[in-house]
């Protein structure tokens, strides 16, 4: 309880801080970090703490965003948090589905059944006119935020900040508790662990489920952010290598690593996307990624445990 009363009064601080200096752009740019540490962190409860690397990440961002497109036609008037909790629950049940498919094939079996998850979904997407197919589709945001007022993009950096609040409670919840354990039995020696009693196959579908869950839930504002969606943005490799690299220059260990790692890289690619240009993005996740997994493998947060 004080590790969520901590993180909250860390966060209504960012958020008080933002209005007083009344700056769009700095609700742009944190928007970003934070959605990137949600991401992160998301990546990190299955690949991190289980060692089963997902590249399907892409697939449950914009199941999530396009989650919110469809109840945008349908229902035009309801509430983004209730968005979020359905584009949250359908991710969830495909990584629950895609889970007990392939949580039965082992290391890059599994990797490369996750990317042909988000081939799959990307196509479907592209040619399903509801939701605008290959054109993609327009999404009008408010002008003015609910409950709070000001500016809509407001709005979207609290409701961002808030999961960001449930999902760091969530793994430093998993780390100290016995599905926690189980998961690290996992990472260490599967073999090893079934032979010793740990339910492996159930408590990877509970990390795919929450891992793809956090993931949808993260992506189900991106249609009210950029008011526009189409597969090239909700599809976007930034996603994708930005969730993976970030918990890895970060640590992995930890819950703190995806943190650390998100706001060095997404804090240095917003610089640099205002600076120089956004195109240069994906380099420097992977230049900083090459860079830590040579010289600090367990990521900065592993360099400063070793240190001690």
């Amino acid at each position: 309880m004080p590790f969520v009363l901590a993180l909250v009064c860390i966060g209504a601080a960012l958020f008080a801080g933002g209005r007083w200096l009344n700056v769009s752009y700095a609700f742009f740019a944190a928007y970003v970090v934070v959605q990137y540490i949600v991401l992160g962190t998301a990546w990190n409860i299955l690949g991190g703490y289980t060692g089963y690397v997902n590249f399907g990440i892409t697939a449950f961002f914009a199941l999530g965003a396009y989650s919110s497109v469809v109840l945008y036609k349908l229902v035009p008037h309801l509430p983004l948090p209730v968005m979020m909790l359905v584009g949250g629950i359908v991710a969830g049940l495909v990584g629950l589905g895609t889970g007990y498919l392939t949580l039965r094939l082992r290391g890059v079996f599994f990797s490369i059944a996750t990317l042909a998850l988000a081939v799959v979904v990307q196509t479907l997407m592209t040619n399903w006119d509801f939701v605008g197919g290959a054109r993609g589709a327009y999404v009008l945001r408010p002008r003015v935020a609910p409950l709070i007022g000001g500016d809509y993009i407001q709005y979207l950096f609290l409701l961002m900040l808030a999961l960001c609040v449930v999902v760091l409670a969530t793994a430093r919840a998993i780390e100290h508790s016995a599905l926690g354990y189980g998961f690290a039995a996992i990472r260490d020696d599967e073999t090893a662990a079934e032979a010793s009693g740990v339910p492996t196959l159930r408590l990877k579908l509970i990390a795919t489920a929450l891992s793809g869950g956090f993931m949808g839930m993260a992506g189900a504002p991106l249609p009210f952010y950029v008011t526009y969606l189409d597969p090239a943005s909700g599809f976007s490799l930034n996603y994708a290598v930005n969730a993976i690299a970030m918990p890895l220059i970060g640590g992995t260990s930890s819950w703190m690593g995806p943190v650390v790692g998100a706001i060095l890289v997404g804090g240095l690619q917003e610089y640099i996307r205002v600076t120089i240009s956004s195109a240069v993005n994906v380099l420097v996740a992977g230049v900083l990624l090459v860079m830590f997994v040579i010289i600090a493998p367990e990521g900065i947060v592993g360099l400063f445990r070793r240190r001690r």
